[in-house]
């Protein structure tokens, strides 16, 4: 049995061992049921509870890959707005998202897949040191698509 404070206090029976509990104004929680004798220990059992949601959802909030972000680019896209959009792709990135690039053609821009393709490939060079090229550019339909995703530290 282990007290309030983490202090052994021995192998008790299971009377006594409530007992004690009840005195402390606490609950008699079993730690260890497989172990022989089974371990049980005083302490206030929603908290305890409380506590355990606590450290489950910030274990699922760590383990989350991230989002997947989209940006969608043209291929006549101005030097300007090209940045403006690398931009918003790094800090993505660097928040720890996938993004999802697409270069949208439209009418006779479909005659040209090699504009976007170079467009993506320079896209992935401005962002190198923080993400990495998952899928390379492939055409679907009237978009040619590009996954990238963040770089592990």
């Amino acid at each position: 049995m282990i007290g309030p404070d983490g202090e052994q206090l021995g192998v008790l029976p299971t009377t006594a061992a409530l007992q004690r509990a009840q005195e402390a104004l606490l609950d008699l929680v079993e730690v260890a049921p497989t172990a022989n004798p089974p371990v049980v220990k005083i302490m206030d059992y929603g908290r305890y509870k409380y506590e355990q949601a606590k450290r489950d959802r910030q274990a699922h909030r760590k383990q989350r890959g991230g989002d997947l972000k989209g940006m969608r680019f043209s291929p006549n896209i101005g030097q300007h707005d090209f940045k403006v959009k690398a931009n918003a792709v790094y800090e993505f990135l660097k928040d720890g998202n996938k993004v999802r690039v697409a270069v949208w053609f439209r009418g006779r821009q479909m005659a040209y897949p090699k504009v976007g393709e170079l467009l993506l490939k320079r896209l992935a060079e401005l962002i190198a040191d923080v993400g990495t090229v998952e899928s390379p550019p492939r055409l679907e339909g009237r978009n040619m698509i590009m996954v990238l995703s963040p770089k592990r530290t």
